[in-house]
């Protein structure tokens, strides 16, 4: 940890010691698994299970456009695959600026903590 880090621990009392867990620093796994919970959680489930079908057909699609033997046919499939690949992409990377605000929010807490620590201590 951090010397802040240590610095708020010592600030706040036991019954606030959830509050240090929710501000703590997250990996990028950890912020990930965080998308599933809370009230938008059931956003995150639709978005993943629409997405790992797109990729399941994708790959099917891909399949088939390595097996085709026709020009016509390979061209269907292939540019089949291709969109369902960039769509399943485009879906998954749509999680991201919720990801980066859940980091956004968790810091404006961890000043909040700082602010009243300093107005603690005055």
């Amino acid at each position: 940890m951090s010397r802040i880090d240590d610095m708020i621990a010592e600030a706040l009392r036991e019954e606030d010691r959830e509050i240090i867990e929710a501000t703590a620093e997250r990996g990028w796994f950890r912020l990930g698994a965080d998308q599933f919970r809370g009230k938008l959680g059931w956003i995150t489930w639709v978005v993943m299970a629409v997405q790992t079908t797109m990729f399941i057909v994708a790959v099917w699609a891909g399949w088939h456009f390595f097996a085709a033997t026709e020009v016509l046919a390979a061209v269907k499939w292939g540019i089949s695959a291709a969109t369902l690949t960039l769509a399943g992409l485009s879906l998954k990377l749509s999680l991201m600026p919720q990801i980066q605000a859940d980091r956004v929010l968790r810091e404006l807490r961890r000043v909040e903590l700082m602010i009243a620590r300093r107005e603690a201590r005055e």
